[in-house]
């Protein structure tokens, strides 16, 4: 296995990884952007009840925040390849199954536990290169590109998770639609079968910190749950609530305009402003703290929000959707940056994997309370959800803005923001 001890030099960071990482890597995370909505849409088609699809996509956001920061430590001490091809393997079978036990007319039981299976073997491609990414920076960049490089990844990585998230509910309704409800959890399946263990087995999975340097350095997991850090989760927790209530939601309201199918395509629109305004972040001015970013998009993202829940038609949904994605796109790069920044050494893995279990897990919660409303109570509460998980994620953003500002040696020590 290489280790970091590598010398570094004046490449770039496409130098090191070669081309082809970033196609694999990006088609890595579609399985697990997939999974969630693919879950909820499949089991709703069987069952015809919006609530059974909530808990069961809520079983997978489960398995994922369980499984999750485990993973993540192993990532840590004994490196991406050993951890992610057993899981990747595990995946894609738990996934290709799933179809099979819905369809059979499994009891509801079965029906969690299968997905709460898919949840603990999900493999957070994500996370993943996030940490593989900034450890090829610090292992192999010239010091004077590291800067640089890190802030452009952080925006490059975010965005490229707002296409997944796009793309993903895209595809589920794309093939639910013209194929059948199955159609998207065994394409998710084969996606991870092939890149997910590609990804896995890529060159750049060998390159990490040197064994016996990297537990010398490594921080205890504890400092894992600081403040700065936790902040950072629960506004990730957040946004995860906003996807999914945004997408439970607009199933519903789809089912109640006699359009099911068309839930995942108008999800996806949300996406086209979040992920060229999340790659348009790299151009902001250094000046435009990450503390702001974080205030003033999310205050966006929870106004438009607003508007959403206060829509009685397709039109006027589409609008709203559109304005959401230019709040949303921006906060999680401002997050996973922010992440990327505070991350205690030796712990990118568990960091990051922390943050996109809470985002899943979020979501599938969000999904299964947002079902509840809208089978039991309203369509228009449930379409309240997303402005709710806005105004938090406003919230943490000051709170945050205030632990920046408290004088503390923790923060002498940290990078500027």
């Amino acid at each position: 296995m290489e280790h970091a001890r590598t010398q570094t030099d004046d490449r770039t960071l496409m130098q090191h990884t070669g081309w082809a990482y970033w196609p694999i890597a990006f088609i890595a995370r579609l399985p697990f952007a997939m999974m969630t909505v693919g879950v909820l849409m499949l089991v709703v088609s069987a069952t015809g009840s919006v609530r059974v699809g909530g808990l069961t996509s809520a079983a997978v956001g489960v398995g994922v925040v369980i499984a999750g920061p485990l993973i993540g430590d192993l990532v840590d001490r004994h490196g991406q390849r050993r951890v992610l091809v057993p899981v990747g393997l595990a995946n894609g079978i738990l996934l290709a199954l799933f179809p099979v036990i819905v369809m059979s007319g499994m009891p509801e039981g079965v029906l969690l536990a299968s997905a709460l299976a898919i949840g603990l073997t999900a493999p957070q491609a994500a996370a993943m290169s996030r940490s593989r990414l900034l450890t090829i920076i610090t292992a192999r960049l010239a010091p004077g590109r590291r800067a640089q490089t890190t802030s452009r990844i952080m925006s490059y990585e975010s965005a490229a998770d707002e296409t997944a998230f796009v793309i993903g509910p895209f595809l589920v309704g794309i093939l639910a639609a013209f194929i059948a409800p199955w159609a998207p959890i065994a394409i998710a399946a084969a996606l991870s079968f092939g890149f997910v263990i590609a990804f896995a087995l890529h060159p750049t999975a060998r390159v990490m910190p040197d064994a016996e340097d990297a537990a010398a350095a490594r921080a205890p997991i504890r400092a894992v749950f600081s403040g700065r850090i936790l902040v950072l989760v629960a506004a990730t927790f957040a946004v995860g609530m906003f996807f999914g209530g945004t997408l439970t939601s607009l199933t519903a309201f789809a089912q109640a305009h006699g359009d099911e199918a068309s839930a995942g395509l108008l999800y996806g629109l949300m996406g086209i402003g979040s992920a060229v305004l999340a790659l348009g972040v790299v151009l902001l001015p250094a000046r435009f703290a990450l503390r702001a970013r974080w205030i003033l998009f999310a205050l966006v993202l929870t106004l438009a929000a607003a508007g959403y829940a206060t829509a009685d038609g397709f039109g006027s949904v589409i609008v709203w959707l559109l304005i959401m994605g230019l709040g949303v796109g921006p906060t999680l790069v401002t997050l996973f940056s922010l992440a990327g920044e505070r991350a205690p050494t030796g712990r990118a893995a568990t960091t990051m994997t922390l943050l996109g279990s809470a985002l899943t897990l979020a979501q599938a919660l969000s999904s299964a309370v947002t079902g509840r409303i809208a089978e039991d109570g309203s369509l228009g509460a449930a379409m309240i959800v997303p402005a709710v998980a806005g105004v938090l994620v406003l919230a943490l953003g000051v709170v945050n803005a205030l632990m920046e500002r408290r004088p503390t040696t923790a923060r002498a020590a940290a990078p500027a923001l």
